[in-house]
């Protein structure tokens, strides 16, 4: 996985490389791309329409933060990293993301849900953050579902529909994050909703 902190650009498939294309292909400098918050929002914020996902997506992290998730990873993919505009001559519609976090202390799943079920629920996020929303919980034991559901991840986001390899983004859940992403987004000309 790349450590780098900067995403290669797309490639003549109009998608993220699924390993960065000077490297080789057994370097570690492939997908999931690690980037800072702030660097994913401003390459991603080109038009209206991505700027309004990027806004929604960042009201639900910080409805996470809110909840006490701040320790993990988001795994960020869908037409939304692709130059979709191009290949389908559309926009995009959502960004998809699996949230991967640790507990926060004193919870438990049943108390999280208790608590804001909204927020794990798909239909709800879609509609309200235009995010197509999936939860995997850190620091537990590992068992053949928690490897299956990771592998199907991780398959299904290596490959386009059609079956072309393409890469896909990592963004660490950290709060601190969230201001200075929300200030690129508005010099970006994106929603402010503060």
């Amino acid at each position: 996985m790349s450590m780098s902190g900067n995403l290669p650009h797309w490639n003549g498939a109009g998608v993220l490389p699924p390993v960065r294309p000077e490297a080789p292909g057994s370097s570690p400098e492939r997908s999931p791309y690690r980037v800072p918050l702030t660097a994913f929002v401003d390459r991603f914020a080109t038009s209206p329409e991505r700027m309004a996902i990027l806004d929604s997506f960042l009201r639900f992290r910080e409805k996470l933060n809110e909840l006490g998730i701040i320790s993990g990873f988001q795994w960020l993919d869908g037409s939304f990293l692709e130059q979709i505009e191009r290949l389908e001559n559309r926009q995009p519609r959502d960004m998809d993301v699996v949230t991967f976090f640790t507990m926060p202390t004193g919870e438990t799943q049943h108390s999280l849900l208790a608590k804001s079920a909204q927020l794990f629920d798909q239909k709800y996020l879609k509609e309200n953050f235009a995010v197509d929303g999936y939860f995997s919980v850190l620091g537990q034991p590992v068992d053949a579902r928690q490897v299956q559901s990771i592998s199907y991840w991780y398959s299904m986001w290596s490959h386009r529909r059609d079956g072309l390899w393409k890469g896909f983004v990592q963004i660490d859940l950290d709060p601190s994050q969230n201001a200075e992403a929300r200030a690129v987004l508005n010099i970006s000309g994106g929603a402010q909703h503060e």
